[in-house]
């Protein structure tokens, strides 16, 4: 999902490698999940601020020098993405342990807050876009996902399955219901938008009970075209794969789209309710768990 009022750069990666793959026998340890290792890839959480400086450098790399965003003066002088989110955020890294070349060899990147961290420190990022209050205010834990980026070269299915096989443990171990953020599409014309937006409207609004509303003084109106004038084929044609990844998961939209002129993107809201997703994959720990139970005589 979307990073800093940027679209994460997940969105070239084709739609198959976006998804829930656990590998077998990957277990949760006390920091969410155990390190994730595919050949001299690794997937971890931070540990120490340095590895948050290198997500950071990553994440200046991909939206600022590649993308042409605009940056602070200060984000421009420390060639560094951060705000004061990045304190209270867990951050999900790849790291290419053979690239000396690259800060903390960090070629991808996730920032995952939780409800019961947010809501203790200011709430969530979204809330600068969308009434996120429907989810915010649920009993169960909610999950964040932002600032997310790969390295041009990394955009492939080994780095996308470790992230993936990453947020899913972490889903996991801290028992999130719903997880969401916001998705660009490039551009701020909503007219020339008018298809995709008008085709997540009309068949993939999220419910009311879980839908995120733009605020008042930002609020893009999604339904431009009917629907009997929508070519759903077309329209997915015109989705960014991130959004059509999202999609694919169950996933729904919120109510109205925002123009992010920094970017230079048209922003929606994605919401997943992570038990349309997740069944196999609780079944597949509870079976792990059996096993190491009788492993460690328990």
């Amino acid at each position: 999902m979307k990073g800093q009022n940027g679209e994460t750069t997940l969105q070239h990666v084709p739609l198959e490698f976006c998804g829930f793959v656990l590998m077998d026998g990957a277990e949760i340890g006390a920091a969410a999940f155990k390190p994730i290792e595919l050949g001299n890839l690794v997937a971890r959480l931070a540990e120490t601020d340095a590895e948050i400086e290198a997500a950071q450098a990553l994440r200046y790399r991909v939206f600022y020098e590649e993308m042409s965003a605009i940056p602070s003066d200060n984000v421009k002088a420390a060639r560094r993405d951060f705000d004061r989110f990045d304190e209270i955020c867990d951050h999900l890294l790849v790291i290419d342990t053979q690239r000396a070349d690259l800060p903390g060899g960090v070629v991808g990147t996730y920032r995952l807050l939780r409800s019961t961290v947010a809501l203790q420190n200011g709430g969530f990022y979204s809330s600068d876009e969308y009434d996120i209050s429907r989810i915010a205010g649920q009993a169960a834990e909610t999950l964040e996902l932002g600032r997310s980026c790969v390295e041009e070269e990394y955009r492939n299915r080994p780095t996308m399955q470790l992230l993936w096989q990453s947020i899913a443990q972490y889903v996991f171990h801290y028992d999130i219901a719903t997880m969401f953020g916001c998705a660009s599409m490039p551009g701020t014309e909503p007219d020339e938008l008018a298809l995709p937006l008008s085709y997540l409207y009309h068949y993939h609004l999220a419910p009311p009970a879980l839908r995120p509303k733009a605020l008042d003084e930002r609020y893009i109106d999604m339904k431009i075209l009917p629907q009997e004038d929508i070519d759903q084929r077309l329209a997915l044609t015109r989705l960014p794969p991130l959004i059509k990844g999202y999609l694919r998961l169950g996933g729904f939209v919120g109510d109205g789209a925002v123009i992010d002129h920094q970017f230079n993107t048209t922003d929606v809201s994605i919401v997943v309710k992570t038990d349309l997703v997740t069944e196999k994959y609780i079944k597949h720990y509870e079976r792990q768990s059996k096993r190491d139970g009788e492993e460690d005589g328990l």
